[in-house]
């Protein structure tokens, strides 16, 4: 009788505790009040009537739950090893090599390595009962409470068949949309940017509060397994299988590779594609599928000896800054930026990163002199994200914002009242904004123009073959004659010259979107262009339209309207456009040719998370395609939200707001017509 009711007892408190746990944490309760109120009833009767059996942290005895965090220690019951690495496909091949040669016949097991926080998590009949940092690889900090807010982990493993311990390794993430959405909203509250999401991942693990881990969109990946009873594998990939039937959140990133061939095209397609992941990774890791040979091969004191780690470019490294210079875009903002010790970062050669404004400079209080941190993702503009403090010698001094325009001269301004961006008002001789002006338009982003790069840019306006875009399509080979950019030595236009006047006169036919975008009118993007131009139809009618009728547009908005209006205002502005129209610019909207099926009229999508067969920006243009637009944020207005691998808090106000959600099989079927 003792030992069932104690067992009763014991039951009741767990049971208590995780219903305690999802209502002041995970704010999802699974129960009503009253059927809580029961339980907790009764276990205040036993322990009233059976006190010897009552527990020292009953939760009959803590107010509102009593939860945080203590990051009390624990040792992991099997050593929680790091990995060797490798930088480069010639080590590669090396450590390859030494396999090899031990005789052993295997496949290869490839997964992308995330860039996150390693965590132990440790199942007991299928339960969770802790959750473990690596800390040293053998003892780790209990994060248990803060893992179990974090959606993808299961408190109870599904299915049958559990061990009676099993360790499960993994890596905490914060998925890329989820961080950039939440640093947004950092930023909106007066706070301190995080500087990556492995920065994020972790400061948001270590929270003492519970709730405040909950309150952030983290996600987790499996890898591996530690110590385990009464289980065995033959392959790892058949870990992953079975992790995955249980409920666990393994990767479909990875790769059964039958030779040395095929292990180089994963890692070689992941370092190209990398940017295209949910999460941030920083290598591939390469393992030895069996596990019988894994157990041959055995371990180092620190790492295995049948996996490997191989290392993309880094993309955070630190340098020293020399100076703080700045630069003057196409709208006059002046952008102060670093000038350093050259650095690879990221595969290439780095000397400049940008540093935002003048505030952004005092808030991450650089100095000229600091080792600074730099980080360059993919394509991205390489940033400072802040200075190595500990490494200051006494010798570094503070950065003066300058007041006037380093290359015309004129007294900086900020433009409008709160704006933090300082700005140079000589938008029209300006040099450097000109110069910008003429590059942006030649680029992906507006009219495509090919050869209408930096150089040639800066051809055209010092051989004075134009004042400003509005001589563009002017152009001619006569005039083109006397710029040595465009001619050889003997005198005789060079083959970009050619390539140049084409590229003006397909430019003429773009969408007119491109044409509003290539204006360089504040504000106004891809999207606000793309609404203009499929309401008005022609830059003669937008240029007519009244503030109010401007910002009725879905994608525009007053903030957009106005900057439109002062643009025309402008007369110079208005000559340009008369420029062009004058040189056979096409400047009304010209019905494109769209053989796609419009399966999405006038629906409103909106893709959170990772798609398999789409990336980011093509996602968006299929949607557009099939006469649907690409929303940005959830509202009882959209028709769809389409949810992808590591789905960030967009899947949860969909399903609060009972808009109906798609995975990508479904949106796929949509585009067909077939739901």
């Amino acid at each position: 009788m003792s030992s069932a009711l104690r067992l009763r007892m014991r039951t009741l408190s767990d049971e208590i505790r995780d219903h305690q746990f999802r209502y002041y944490v995970l704010d999802k309760p699974i129960i009503s009040d009253g059927e809580f109120d029961s339980l907790l009833q009764e276990l205040k009767r036993l322990e009233s009537e059976h006190p010897e059996y009552k527990e020292d942290e009953s939760p009959t005895e803590l107010v509102g739950g009593g939860f945080a965090t203590h990051f009390t220690q624990h040792d992991h019951i099997e050593k929680m090893m790091s990995l060797d690495n490798v930088f480069g496909v010639d080590e590669l091949n090396l450590w390859l090599d030494r396999i090899e040669k031990s005789g052993v016949k295997n496949t290869w097991l490839c997964e992308v390595k995330v860039d996150g926080l390693a965590i132990n998590l440790l199942y007991e009949k299928g339960k969770l009962v802790r959750a473990l940092t690596r800390g040293n690889g053998v003892t780790g900090e209990d994060v248990t409470l803060n893992v179990r807010t974090i959606a993808t982990v299961p408190h109870e493993l599904a299915g049958s068949g559990h061990p009676e311990i099993l360790e499960v390794r993994g890596e905490v993430f914060f998925p890329i949309d989820a961080f950039n959405e939440f640093n947004d909203g950092v930023e909106e509250e007066g706070k301190q940017r995080f500087a990556n999401p492995r920065n994020a991942a972790a400061g948001s693990l270590r929270q003492k509060d519970p709730r405040v881990t909950a309150s952030r969109p983290l996600s987790m990946v499996v890898h591996g397994i530690g110590a385990s009873e009464g289980i065995t594998f033959t392959q790892q990939s058949d870990a992953y299988a079975l992790l995955a039937s249980w409920g666990l959140p393994t990767s479909s990133r990875f790769k059964v590779a039958k030779n040395r061939a095929e292990v180089l095209d994963f890692i070689g397609y992941y370092e190209k594609h990398r940017h295209d992941v949910e999460h941030e990774i920083d290598g591939a890791v390469v393992k030895i599928n069996e596990i019988s040979i894994q157990e041959q091969l055995g371990f180092t004191s620190r790492a295995p000896k049948w996996a490997i780690a191989f290392k993309y470019p880094p993309e955070e490294v630190t340098t020293t800054l020399l100076d703080i210079k700045v630069s003057v875009g196409r709208t006059g903002r002046v952008t102060p930026f670093a000038f350093m010790e050259p650095v690879t970062v990221a595969g290439s050669t780095v000397t400049n990163a940008t540093l935002h404004n003048a505030q952004e400079v005092l808030r991450k209080g650089i100095l000229i002199g600091d080792t600074v941190v730099i980080r360059k993702a993919g394509d991205v503009i390489p940033e400072v994200l802040g200075a190595v403090v500990e490494r200051r010698t006494g010798k570094e001094f503070a950065w003066v914002m300058p007041t006037h325009c380093p290359d015309c001269a004129s007294e900086l301004r900020a433009i409008s009242e709160g704006d933090v961006d300082i700005r140079c008002p000589n938008t029209q001789t300006c040099p450097a904004q000109l110069r910008e002006r003429l590059y942006y338009i030649g680029s992906r982003a507006a009219l495509d123009i090919d050869v209408l790069g930096y150089e040639a840019a800066v051809a055209l306006l010092e051989d004075g073959l134009v004042t400003d875009e509005g001589d563009l399509f002017s152009l001619t080979e006569a005039k083109l004659r006397s710029s040595a950019f465009f001619t050889k030595k003997d005198g005789e236009l060079g083959a970009n010259a050619a390539k140049f006047l084409t590229a003006l006169e397909v430019a003429k036919g773009r969408p007119l979107w491109r044409k509003l975008v290539a204006l360089s009118m504040r504000h106004v993007g891809p999207t606000a262009a793309g609404a203009l131009a499929k309401h008005f139809g022609s830059i003669e009618k937008i240029q007519g339209a009244s503030p109010d009728e401007l910002a009725q547009i879905d994608g525009v908005g007053s903030v957009i309207a106005e900057s439109i209006v002062e643009w025309f205002a402008i007369d110079w502005h208005r000559e340009i456009v008369a420029k062009w129209q004058r040189s056979g610019v096409e400047l009304t909207e010209v019905a494109q040719e769209n053989k796609n099926p419009q399966t999405l009229a006038g629906m409103t999508i909106v893709v959170t998370g990772s798609l398999i067969d789409f990336t980011r920006d093509g996602v968006s243009e299929v949607i557009a395609l099939h006469g649907g637009k690409a929303g940005s944020s959830v509202s009882k207005k959209t028709d769809y939200v389409v949810v992808g691998e590591s789905a960030g808090s967009k899947a949860d106000k969909a399903a609060e707001l009972g808009v109906p959600i798609l995975d990508e099989a479904g949106f796929k079927r949509l585009l067909a017509g077939e739901n």
